[in-house]
């Protein structure tokens, strides 16, 4: 029951109810860091440009508890007052603001950033043995800047991290300045296309850069000859990446004649010094642990997964965290895909075996709306390829891969829903695909 006065909305996402805002959108983010690495400290000046899209008293932002804030102004005036408790920073400027109007925000914060804890381990802002790593799927992009923390909400970007001058400092898009003074090098990052919260990162260590052999793609009048790849990794590893990720230009060329143009100016992969439980996206590039540059190519399926999540996650973003699987079934079918495109077992192959595991497993799921306690489950990647590949033997070879470019053109730096799919695919077969998507996204049994 909400108290008489309580300031109360019903969440954005039931999966994640204290995540996200209403009442404005951010069209803008420009992140002004600066970062000490031996003592994880973390100083920070966010500006932010939204438009209002309702008159109310005040405005809520999400950011961590481990964060203070020092000072809040609202369209260039300090007479804000402001509040910052579980999580939400939430202000009430001086004057309402009619709807449609502008929101420029800044807030100044400084304090040492932590994961933020949820169900799903800890995500956000977290410490490397030398340096720092960002992973904020689902919400922990509040560990580190205010924000409005929901996939649906997706702005451009500009990032400036000054820190130490012996480490390399990563972060989304384009390097448009590097500045060195003293022991401390500024970076400036550009990250023009939308991008939700979550897909914003930084990464710091002791790293190189290099440029990867670029792949040349069919010349089209969408796609450029050739993607940019980089890698940033630390000295040591070297060597074992060139052979782990050796095949990148090749699945890149695979990835763009099989789902259509790469989405982003170009592509990175970050690997940490540090071992990591698993590789994470972020817009524009992967990040890896040392564990996954084994010598051996023993990652690749996972090279793969994460390029795909470029189209289908970065660029195709879900609006609501039930549709998970359109993020993750499609890039665990990108790694079938990878494995029958470079001469190892088709994806009829692979399902077939996955098919046979997932029988062995409880039926406790539902594809298209897992709960948020399973939202990460194996299942929604398996079943989701699964699914893919049940459509495929449907519309055939030829109508499928069609529809994959077309959701990826139409949507290209969208969000998007199961229904918007699903309506999609419509197009491409006369068969009625209803008992397809009853079976596989709406039944819990697992389908023939």
């Amino acid at each position: 029951m909400v108290k008489p006065g309580k300031f109360y909305e019903e969440p954005i996402d039931p999966y994640l109810p204290s995540a996200g805002n209403r009442g404005y959108r951010v069209s803008r983010y420009e992140l002004d860091l600066t970062y000490k690495v031996s003592s994880n400290r973390l100083a920070g000046k966010a500006s932010i440009t939204a438009a209002t899209t309702e008159i109310r008293p005040r405005f809520a932002f999400d950011l961590s508890q481990s964060l203070a804030v020092s000072k809040v102004t609202v369209n260039g005036s300090r007479s804000v007052k402001y509040t910052h408790q579980h999580g939400k920073l939430t202000v009430t400027p001086a004057h309402k603001i009619p709807a449609g109007g502008a929101l420029s925000v800044t807030v100044q914060y400084a304090g040492t950033p932590k994961p933020v804890r949820g169900p799903w381990g800890e995500v956000g802002w977290e410490e490397l043995t030398e340096g720092a790593i960002v992973a904020s799927q689902p919400n922990g992009a509040a560990s580190w800047f205010p924000c409005d923390d929901h996939p649906s909400s997706k702005a451009s970007y500009e990032i400036s991290i000054t820190t130490d001058s012996p480490y390399y400092a990563l972060a989304n898009g384009v390097l448009v300045r590097k500045q060195t003074r003293a022991s401390q090098t500024t970076w400036v990052y550009e990250q023009s296309e939308p991008m939700a919260s979550y897909l914003a990162t930084i990464q710091i260590g002791p790293y190189e850069r290099r440029r990867v052999t670029p792949a040349r793609h069919l010349v089209t009048a969408e796609a450029p000859l050739e993607v940019p790849m980089h890698a940033v990794l630390p000295q040591r590893l070297r060597t074992a990446f060139e052979h782990d990720f050796g095949r990148q230009p090749e699945m890149m060329d695979t990835f763009v004649r099989l789902f259509g143009p790469y989405p982003f100016a170009d592509y990175t992969v970050v690997v940490t010094d540090d071992e990591l439980e698993i590789p994470i996206e972020a817009q524009g590039m992967s990040v890896f642990g040392a564990n996954h540059c084994d010598g051996r190519r023993g990652s690749e399926r996972l090279v793969a997964h994460e390029l795909a999540h470029q189209w289908f996650g970065n660029s195709l973003t879900l609006g609501a965290w039930r549709d998970i699987w359109l993020h993750e079934g499609f890039a665990c079918y990108a790694e079938w895909l990878w494995s029958e495109n470079s001469g190892g077992p088709s994806a009829k192959e692979i399902a077939a075996q996955a098919h046979r595991t997932q029988a062995g497993l409880p039926f406790d799921l539902l594809l298209g709306d897992p709960g948020p306690r399973l939202m990460f489950d194996d299942r929604v990647y398996k079943r989701g390829a699964l699914t893919l590949h049940a459509l495929r033997e449907i519309l055939g070879d030829a109508a499928f891969f069609d529809l994959l470019r077309q959701w990826t053109a139409k949507y290209r730096h969208a969000t998007v829903t199961t229904e918007e799919f699903t309506d999609l695919a419509a197009h491409f077969t006369d068969r009625p695909l209803r008992p397809l998507w009853d079976a596989w996204l709406w039944s819990k049994p697992l389908p023939a």
